[in-house]
């Protein structure tokens, strides 16, 4: 019998990883002969770097870069030279994590660091670049970054124009003759689990700006920057913003990465199991394994769950889900094409037992349903 092993992590409790070898442990106490596959999976959430890197196989390479703020930081990024492959988090240069909040102010910000972070990637030889674009402290429609790569962003005197969100709404013009030509060679992956327009009620700068440290006014001075940068993408380059899905993701990165990088936008769950091969990994497998930390409703919402759901139900492969709580009723499961639940919480005394010995009890549910399925 084959089983695929596919968790996202209990956050706060074990890795997803520590999952598939809890869940080995149990199914082995049951019947040793057995095949066990390991394929832990992230949805470009906390954690997604050390999943990453269980594929990649990389090494973090280290890099003073300017910081949202055109301050020194040192920010990391993976990089597997078999492969020429890197991964990149936009967040460990230009994100929120990096600042304290009365720091917060993204009409001042600037992704100019994650395009240093692209750029060093490229120096080394990087031919496939994986580009998490969540935690984003800018709202520069991704100017930074391609600054960085060559770009120069020109007012309607031909000044260049520094490349923060304040700025937006006095583009006029993109120059890109001093582009790399490398970097159209580039096949670029970007995890991106939002689907928000680049401006409007549901854009960029009106969902996200605030959390970033925009006033009510900085609000609408930034909407008004992305649409007018919207023209001007759309006169240079015959892009209709507003068609793509997910252009407002990090303060507009969603669309930059699409017209200056020529990326393909994903959410974070379909690019790591790209990465894994996923879909060409569970063939003959008898059952899928998954978990996380809760199966709700908003499991349906990009999470992992939903994920492997997809791939498990496209190929008519029983699917099992360890989790911590279980929300959703025995027919609502059954419904998503989930034939088997468990949580935590059945077996455990209380939350505070159930963070401190979920590797345990994972692998006492992992016994229980092998002595069902066996």
């Amino acid at each position: 019998m084959r089983f695929v092993l596919a968790p996202d992590k209990f956050k706060g409790s074990i890795t997803g990883l520590q999952f598939c070898e809890a869940v080995e442990d149990g199914i082995r106490t049951v019947i040793s002969d057995v095949d066990v596959i390991k394929l832990p999976l992230a949805d470009g959430g906390d954690g997604t770097i050390e999943v990453v890197n269980y594929y990649l196989k990389g090494e973090p390479i280290q890099v003073q870069v300017n910081n949202p703020f055109f301050q020194p930081v040192t920010a990391s990024y993976l990089y597997a030279e078999k492969t020429n492959t890197a991964f990149i988090e936009m967040a460990e240069a230009s994100g929120l994590k990096i600042l304290k909040p009365d720091e917060f102010d993204c009409k001042n910000a600037t992704s100019l660091g994650t395009g240093e972070l692209i750029r060093d990637a490229m120096e080394r030889g990087a031919n496939k670049i994986l580009l998490g674009i969540g935690g984003s402290a800018t709202n520069d429609c991704g100017m930074g970054m391609a600054m960085a790569l060559g770009y120069r962003f020109l007012d309607k005197s031909n000044n260049e124009l520094k490349p923060i969100g304040a700025n937006l709404f006095l583009v006029n013009k993109v120059d890109s003759s001093h582009v790399d030509s490398k970097l159209h060679t580039i096949n670029f992956k970007i995890a991106c689990d939002v689907t928000n327009p680049l401006y409007g009620e549901y854009g960029a700068a009106k969902v996200y700006a605030k959390q970033k440290g925009a006033t009510l006014d900085e609000v609408k001075m930034l909407d008004h920057g992305l649409q007018q940068f919207s023209r001007v993408l759309k006169r240079q380059f015959n892009v209709d913003v507003q068609s793509i899905e997910g252009a407002g993701a990090a303060g507009g990165m969603g669309v930059a990465s699409k017209v200056f990088l020529n990326g393909t936008l994903q959410s974070g769950i379909e690019l790591i199991k790209d990465l894994a091969c996923f879909d060409e990994s569970i063939k003959d497998a008898d059952w899928i394994i998954t978990g996380e930390g809760k199966l709700d409703l908003q499991t349906l919402s990009g999470k992992t769950i939903q994920g492997v759901r997809t791939s498990a139900n496209s190929k008519q492969i029983k699917l099992a889900a360890f989790c911590g709580v279980v929300e959703l009723n025995r027919m609502a499961t059954k419904h998503l094409g989930i034939h088997y639940t468990d949580a935590v919480m059945n077996y455990a005394k209380n939350l505070d037992d159930a963070m401190e010995n979920t590797y345990y009890y994972i692998k006492q549910m992992a016994s229980e349903f092998a002595k069902k399925v066996f």
